[in-house]
């Protein structure tokens, strides 16, 4: 377990719900996958270290699933990512959390 925080810290950060509009692998990185996402309001580009773990990233095409959107930019092999996605950690693997039902993209998680 890590330190406690207070519902204050919480409150700083800007999670929310992003539609996958399209994913593919970045070129020249083996464990790389460039996501764009529909915020709503917004698109943005998140790149994230699964690529090793979908053979066919286009599955993921179309799921909604929560980022953590007031992150620091982050430059990977030439690509900046706009944010982090939450998954959970089982056994090294990611495991992509989804919305029980179909919501709004940029619903605020709280």
């Amino acid at each position: 377990m890590k330190s406690m925080v207070t519902i204050e810290d919480f409150h700083r950060l800007d999670i929310r719900i992003g539609k996958v509009l399209s994913v593919e692998k970045v070129s020249g990185a083996d464990k790389l996958l460039k996501f764009i996402f529909d915020l709503g309001e917004e698109k943005r580009q998140i790149i994230a270290g699964m690529a090793e773990f979908y053979s066919e990233p286009s599955i993921l095409e179309g799921k909604e699933m929560p980022l953590l959107l007031n992150i620091e930019p982050r430059t990977f092999r030439g690509q900046v990512s706009q944010g982090m996605i939450i998954a959970a950690d089982v056994d090294g693997r990611p495991v992509l959390l989804h919305p029980e039902k179909e919501i709004s993209p940029g619903s605020i998680v709280r």
